[in-house]
């Protein structure tokens, strides 16, 4: 692409007559930001923005599984592995397992995203039948429990079609369908909802070292490149959400970049998710201790997302995930009169 448009996003009740709505949502924009790799970005009115972006970024989302994306949608995260960067180990056993999935949704979580193969950064990539023998016992069980959608986070079509067939919905995939050669064949066989998110490398390597000639347009392309190939293969662009995949090869300053420039994401016509629970620069950033308490700080950043129209949060603290979203969007939409004096 040669021009990109960043709407500048707005939730105040008081809508002008020039806003483009973003339907379905309380959100709209009367400005975007107008990005190129060849010179200076520029505000421009949304009128500007060529149609077939514009249209991508104001239709409403097909909702996935039964799910609306018309308010935020809570994904929580059940880490079935010793070696995770937040809770490893933790959810091994299978009572730990379902109970913690029962509460999460107890909490309101929409969607449960179940996991055997630690991603997190320097870590090794696990043996499929591994990863079968932590996943599926969990999913069997977890099936039968819980009535929200499950997805399987996982890189390999063998534990997806095993995953499927005990009870997940939806394939989240950290590599975006680009680390086994089957698993885009498989999804679209089956008309699976996706997750394609973008990665710089492998787990083990992606750190080291992350280059972007522009961190935010070049994750854009990636993931706009992997959507029409994936439409052009026979996936409904329903089926599809994209994650810029926050802390997967990239610095401070390109998680950053990307969080600050995530209303970018809306161009691409489908949800969007993002992850930032618990993540390490969180701790940097705030000046915490190795194992100091990080989710005041993922829940800043939720927000401060949530507020730039994301649809999707993965997150491991889904209570007060899910209390900071319902209070943000009474503040955002409140006006006098909307609650009654006691």
């Amino acid at each position: 692409m040669s021009e990109y448009f960043r709407p500048i996003i707005r939730s105040e009740r008081e809508i002008p007559s020039n806003a483009q709505i973003m339907r379905g949502t309380a959100f709209w924009f009367t400005h975007a930001v107008k990005l190129s790799r060849n010179s200076e970005s520029e505000i421009v009115l949304a009128k500007k923005i060529p149609n077939h972006i514009l249209n991508k970024i104001t239709k409403r989302r097909p909702k996935i599984c039964r799910i609306s994306f018309d308010t935020p949608t809570i994904m929580g995260i059940l880490n079935v592995t010793p070696d995770s960067f937040s809770d490893g180990g933790k959810y091994s056993t299978l009572n730990a397992a379902t109970e913690h999935c029962m509460s999460m949704v107890s909490a309101g979580a929409d969607i449960i995203d179940i996991g055997g193969e630690s991603t997190r950064p320097g870590a090794a990539e696990l043996d499929v039948a591994q990863e079968i023998s932590r996943v599926i016992p969990v999913l069997d069980e977890v099936a039968k429990e819980i009535q929200v959608p499950i997805s399987i986070d996982t890189r390999k079509s063998e534990v997806a079609k095993l995953a499927i067939s005990s009870g997940a919905v939806i394939v989240n995939d950290v590599s975006g369908l680009k680390f086994d050669s089957k698993m885009a064949e498989y999804c679209i066989n089956q008309n699976l909802p996706v997750c394609i998110m973008h990665s710089q490398g492998i787990p083990e390597t992606m750190q080291n070292a992350p280059k972007y000639k522009n961190v935010c347009l070049d994750v854009y392309d990636f993931l706009n490149e992997q959507i029409e190939k994936m439409i052009d293969s026979g996936m409904q662009r329903s089926n599809i959400i994209v994650d810029p995949g926050i802390g997967f090869g990239k610095t401070l300053t390109h998680n950053f970049d990307l969080l600050k420039g995530i209303s970018l994401f809306h161009g691409l016509g489908v949800p969007i998710l993002i992850g930032v629970s618990r993540k390490k620069f969180i701790m940097t950033v705030a000046g915490l201790k190795e194992n100091e308490d990080r989710v005041s700080g993922s829940i800043a950043l939720a927000l401060f997302a949530r507020s730039q129209g994301v649809q999707i949060f993965r997150v491991h603290d889904v209570k007060e995930t899910v209390q900071a979203m319902k209070l943000w969007h009474s503040m955002s939409s409140y006006s006098p009169g909307d609650f009654n004096a006691s």
